[in-house]
C-alpha cells in the first residue's frame, strides 16, 4: 500500500455537529469507560461524512480529544484505512473496482469514461461534483464491472450505462443503485433457473 499523507490544505478548524456529537453520545455508551478508543472507526466515519467525505486534519485532533486518544493514534487508523479519504474528494465520490472479475467485465472500459468524464484519479472536477479513484475488490463480483458511489454500488455497468449514470447525477436526478441491466440481485443475467425445471408444469415435484 502507498503512503497516505494528510492533505496540503487543511481548515483552521473542526466543530462537531450538536447531531454528531448526540450520535457519539449514544456510541460512547456500548463501550467501558477506559475503552472509548474502541469507538475511534465508526466515529472517524461519522465525522468524515460530515466533512463532505473526507478527513480534516484538525478533524482528526477533535477525534482524538474527544476519545482521549493519543493523537498519533487517531492518525494511524485514518492513514491505515483506505475508506477514510485524507483529501477533499466530489459530492459524488465514485470507487470503481479494478480487481480481476470486473477487469475481465470491462472495468479498464470504465476506468477511460471516468478519465474523460471526471479527469485524473484524485481530482475533484471543477464544479465539485465528482472525483473517483480505483479500489481493489469491493465484493460484488456476481455483477462485475461495478462502481460504489458514495454508499451505493452500482452494477452490472457497461460504458453506454455507466456515462449516462454519471450524466444523471450531473443534472441532479434520481437513479437507482444495484445492477444497471434489470438483473434480481446477482441472479443469473438470463434470469432465475435453480429448480427451473421442476417449477414447469410436468416437472417433478
Amino acid at each position: 500500500m502507498s503512503v497516505r499523507r494528510l492533505d496540503k490544505n487543511q481548515p483552521e478548524s473542526f466543530q462537531f455537529t450538536p447531531e454528531t456529537e448526540a450520535w457519539t453520545v449514544e456510541l460512547l455508551k456500548k463501550y467501558p469507560d477506559d475503552k472509548k478508543a474502541s469507538a475511534v472507526i465508526p466515529l472517524l466515519w461519522r465525522v468524515q461524512e460530515d466533512c463532505g467525505g473526507w478527513l480534516p486534519e484538525p478533524a482528526l485532533r477533535a477525534v482524538a480529544k474527544r476519545l482521549e486518544m493519543a493523537q498519533i493514534r487517531v492518525l494511524e487508523v485514518a492513514t491505515f484505512y483506505t475508506m477514510f479519504n485524507l483529501s477533499p474528494v466530489g459530492k459524488y465520490y465514485v470507487q470503481l473496482c479494478g480487481t480481476t472479475p470486473c477487469m475481465l467485465r470491462g472495468a479498464e472500459d470504465l476506468a477511460a469514461v471516468c478519465k474523460e468524464v471526471i479527469g485524473p484519479q484524485n481530482t475533484v472536477t471543477e464544479d465539485g461534483l465528482f472525483s473517483w479513484v480505483e479500489v481493489e475488490c469491493l465484493g460484488a463480483c456476481a455483477n462485475a464491472p461495478m462502481v460504489q458511489i458514495n454508499k451505493y454500488y452500482y452494477e452490472d455497468l457497461t460504458v453506454e450505462s455507466f456515462r449516462k449514470l454519471l450524466q444523471d447525477l450531473k443534472d441532479g436526478k434520481e437513479i437507482t443503485p444495484g445492477p444497471q441491466n434489470g438483473r434480481q440481485g446477482s441472479c443469473p443475467e438470463g434470469g432465475p433457473t435453480t429448480l427451473h425445471a421442476y417449477c414447469k408444469p410436468g416437472g417433478a415435484a
